[in-house]
């Protein structure tokens, strides 16, 4: 693929992966960048991503991902919501897949393009943790509710937690990945839930602000 050097990227994206500390193995590093070819072929005919450089999109989306990871670490049943090109869902079954056997990785999307596209990365890099659901999230019924729930970039906060609150179990919480913290956003939470913690994440390469907003019941 031209502009794509295997090599080059998977340097960039072990580096980055030890400036935040996270451990990831040669397989682990290999298939992230598997998943990041699957990102770039595809975008090409389909527009999953605005960002066109492979360069770019380790900084921007699989560091950017992988920053979020240990806020994870503890979760078994984790849904991501517009999971669109697989950010960070697809990151974190890749991750959990070595690293935390026993999660489970869901992602929804309501464009049928985009969950194909998941499929494919599913079936390609043998990823039986990772489940694809094309569905508006608000419709969405599971046979087991999600200890954490997560988006990117997906909608306010206040919709967010509106849509999918059916969908989390009992003591479960939401992980809403953000830009800049949303005090706006985070002051229209609909009744019955609040923020718990708003967490900065520095994200190497990337010189823009990042935050994680946890989201739980109000008891």
């Amino acid at each position: 693929m031209k502009g794509f050097d295997r090599a080059a990227l998977a340097h960039t994206l072990a580096d980055g992966a030890q400036v935040l500390r996270l451990d990831l193995s040669d397989v682990q590093i290999g298939r992230l960048i598997d998943f990041l070819a699957l990102l770039a072929k595809w975008n090409a005919v389909y527009n999953l991503t605005a960002v066109r450089d492979p360069a770019q999109m380790v900084t921007q989306h699989l560091l950017d991902s992988l920053a979020a990871v240990p806020a994870f670490a503890q979760a078994n049943n984790v849904l991501d919501v517009g999971a669109g090109g697989g950010l960070p869902g697809m990151v974190l079954a890749i991750w959990a897949a070595e690293a935390n056997p026993d999660m489970r990785v869901s992602m929804t999307d309501t464009v049928h393009k985009k969950t194909a596209f998941l499929t494919q990365v599913k079936a390609e890099l043998g990823l039986t943790n990772a489940t694809i659901h094309t569905a508006r999230v608000e419709q969405l019924q599971v046979a087991q509710k999600f200890d954490v729930i997560t988006s990117r970039a997906f909608a306010d906060l206040s919709d967010f937690v509106a849509w999918s609150g059916h969908l989390l179990a009992d003591g479960g919480r939401f992980i809403a990945m953000k830009g800049v913290a949303p005090q706006q956003e985070m002051s229209r939470l609909p009744a019955g839930w609040h923020v718990v913690q708003v967490r900065p994440l520095a994200v190497p390469g990337l010189g823009a602000e990042r935050h994680l907003v946890f989201i739980e019941k109000t008891v």
